[in-house]
């Protein structure tokens, strides 16, 4: 199954603060935060933190690494050939160091297939219902894939 990733993190090059996976055709949707890093980017607490809880109640959940990197290892446990797909390289690569847990170790995940999208037009600060909630970014890129995956 195609999932549709998006994350946010503390500014270029920085921590990860949440990262969501929206399935193309189901409604089980995966969510969480991580702690905030002791320093802001002064961007991402204006435009990001005052947003991360804006999910339904029931995502509302903030993990550490460890137990996130867990709980994406059992969200895709069931799907034998998860195809993840993003819009920006970070994305990718922020999901990626999630499922490191150590020098040489890394969470159970079955095979894994990353496709990084060109979605020129595409804006989640324009198309998401809560621009920079990882969620909703990651729920209007799947929206705008197939309105114009054609032309992609």
């Amino acid at each position: 199954m195609r999932y549709f990733l998006d994350t946010e993190f503390n500014g270029f090059g920085g921590q990860l603060i949440s990262l969501a996976l929206v399935p193309e055709d189901s409604d089980q949707e995966f969510y969480t935060s991580l702690p905030l890093p002791d320093e802001l980017h002064p961007w991402v607490a204006q435009h990001v933190v005052p947003y991360l809880r804006h999910v339904p109640p029931a995502m509302d959940h903030e993990l550490s690494r460890e137990q996130a990197a867990d709980h994406v290892a059992a969200y895709l446990s069931g799907d034998p050939e998860p195809l993840i797909v993003a819009d920006w390289p970070d994305d990718i690569a922020h999901f990626c160091q999630l499922l490191l847990t150590g020098p040489g170790q890394m969470v159970t995940v079955p095979r894994l297939t990353f496709e990084l999208i060109n979605a020129a037009g595409f804006s989640s600060a324009a198309s998401s219902r809560v621009p920079h909630n990882a969620l909703h970014d990651a729920r209007a890129l799947r929206d705008f894939h197939f309105a114009y995956g054609q032309m992609m």
